[in-house]
């Protein structure tokens, strides 16, 4: 059995197969987020099986504590993860949206301890700041990433990782990508704004209350587990966010004039 390392947000997750061609598919995927080097804190063992083996009967999503670990389902998968020790199993078929999934899960339930938060989220680096850009599908990441200046560093246009580091929040860069197709660049920057899109017929960044620009980030905050401690600790993060960080209104246009704003 052999294995590659995925560090995501300065998180490492081995993945162990005995299927090569599952491993190869990962390292495709994960390019610039695959490392040689056995560094990573958390070990998934994944058993590769045939299409129709790999069902576990339930077309839904479901994460829940089952006798002290996490069980992880969906129709296409199933794992089951031990958080304290750091060690999962998964079984699917060769299927890069199904380990993607597990790996955004497993991330959440290590950031909630963490003081970190996944985001639907576009994010991106300019003049050294990162900038989050949050909105449920249809709300414009994607339109607003596909038009970023050639010194804009893009992080994700689908799911952002945001994790505290001392008094302030970093941005990380995902290989999590939405409708670009394309990973965002593995960097990683202090979070100067918070941005809450809105399409418009003018381009305006409008401040508003810390009150309303939470309410907003919790809605995009991507939390799987029914936990009301874990509840408890994301919102707890979601909060601190908000507090240390300036909190806007992005409205824009088609077009990529809404990044003259974003500096």
């Amino acid at each position: 059995m052999t294995a590659t390392n995925i560090v995501i947000g300065g998180t490492g997750i081995e993945v162990a197969s005995n299927r090569g061609d599952f491993l190869a598919m990962l390292e495709r995927q994960y390019a610039e987020f695959a490392s040689p080097v056995a560094n990573s804190s958390i070990r998934l063992t994944v058993d590769v099986v045939d299409q129709a083996a790999a069902s576990a009967g339930d077309e839904d999503l479901r994460v829940q504590r089952e006798a002290g670990c996490w069980s992880i389902t969906r129709g296409d998968f199933e794992a089951r993860y031990d958080q304290v020790r750091r060690r999962g199993t998964v079984r699917q078929d060769v299927n890069r949206h199904s380990i993607d999934s597990v790996i955004r899960i497993i991330h959440t339930l290590a950031l909630a301890s963490e003081g970190g938060l996944l985001l639907h989220a576009a994010s991106a680096i300019r003049n050294g700041s990162a900038f989050v850009f949050a909105g449920r599908s249809g709300a414009g990441k994607t339109t607003l990433s596909r038009h970023a200046p050639a010194d804009a560093c893009l992080l994700s246009d689908e799911i952002s990782y945001v994790r505290k580091a001392g008094e302030t929040f970093l941005a990380w860069g995902t290989p999590f990508t939405g409708e670009l197709g394309t990973p965002g660049a593995n960097q990683s920057a202090p979070v100067k704004a918070l941005c809450f899109l809105r399409q418009a017929e003018e381009n305006r960044l409008v401040p508003i209350e810390k009150a309303e620009a939470l309410r907003q980030l919790l809605t995009n905050v991507l939390f799987f587990a029914d936990d009301p401690d874990m509840v408890r600790q994301v919102f707890d993060t979601a909060g601190e966010l908000v507090g240390c960080t300036e909190t806007f209104q992005l409205n824009f246009t088609q077009g990529g004039a809404a990044w003259e704003l974003i500096q």
